[in-house]
């Protein structure tokens, strides 16, 4: 009497196409090649450096389905974001020498010289970029085993740059919040106190008014501003990545690539909305690897 045994072999090679896909938390790293506003971030008193762009850590969600024969399709959403900030003691002084900036006086001439005076408060400076990115992917497969496979594939999609910058003095209060910062409101009008914003005399009231309507007009009620500058661009980003299916519905992407990004010149804007005409153009290129756990096939 024989007795046969069989045993079947999982296949490690793929055998035809696997239709599937997945979604999962994905990160990204990104070391641009330059930061856009650094020169406004430098005359702040901050490093780029500073800022946490190198790596700029982006945290968002990926997904992909496979679609037809090795080509693969998806999706990307993440955002990036980096910030520092510094507190300075504020200094008045007199500018009697007519320079530009304050000059220290030479020895022995200090009465003719610039002339420092003490002020209590002091200014808290934020600066903080933020890069957001939304985009679809599109991916050819090169099965290697069952649970491996590697890809070439793009990013393509719309992406946001801004760089916000918040100068303060004193604590912030709410009861300060409804007042409006250049004057007093009336009706559809704002009122200006002339000996508010000059110091000018009783006698030298209409000269005040000329100089304020051929210099600059300062706002007064504040203790506080907001900048906002924005770009928004096209983004492309080829990569390779590589795919493990570790576990059944559970698997690891890891992907390394190129983004690629132009602001073009003038296409800044201003808190959301004022056009920046005389911007520069602005690159937002760097080397990427990005990392997702996914659950799917």
């Amino acid at each position: 009497m024989c007795a046969s045994f069989g045993f079947s072999q999982g296949d490690i090679y793929p055998t035809e196409t696997q239709y599937g896909g997945g979604i999962g938390f994905s990160t990204m790293y990104m070391v641009l090649d330059s930061v856009p506003g650094a020169t406004i971030l430098d005359s702040l008193g901050f490093s780029v450096n500073r800022m946490g762009t190198r790596p700029l850590v982006f945290y968002g969600g990926e997904g992909f389905a496979q679609m037809t024969g090795p080509w693969r399709l998806g999706g990307y959403a993440g955002i990036g974001a980096g910030g520092a900030s510094n507190v300075y003691n504020i200094h008045l002084y007199a500018n009697r020498d007519k320079k530009v900036g304050f000059q220290q006086p030479a020895l022995g001439n200090e009465s003719k010289g610039d002339t420092l005076y003490a002020f209590d408060e002091k200014l808290s400076v934020k600066a903080r970029i933020n890069f957001l990115m939304g985009a679809m992917t599109i991916e050819y497969v090169f099965p290697v085993y069952r649970d491996l496979e590697v890809m070439a594939g793009a990013l393509m999609g719309v992406g946001r740059y801004t760089l916000s910058v918040d100068q303060n003095i004193a604590t912030p209060q709410w009861s300060k919040f409804s007042t409006n910062m250049y004057g007093y409101l009336t009706g559809d009008s704002i009122l200006v106190e002339l000996d508010t914003l000059t110091g000018a005399t009783r006698d030298d009231y209409e000269n005040a008014a000329k100089l304020y309507r051929t210099n600059d007009y300062r706002p007064i009620n504040i203790n506080g501003t907001m900048t906002e500058l924005s770009g928004t661009f096209f983004n492309f980003q080829p990569y390779v990545a590589v795919k493990w299916q570790f576990l059944d519905r559970m698997g690891l992407r890891i992907s390394a690539g190129y983004n690629k990004g132009t602001i073009g010149a003038g296409k800044w804007k201003l808190n959301g909305h004022l056009p920046v005409n005389d911007s520069p153009k602005s690159a937002l290129g760097g080397f990427t690897i990005r990392t997702v756990v996914y659950f799917g096939l």
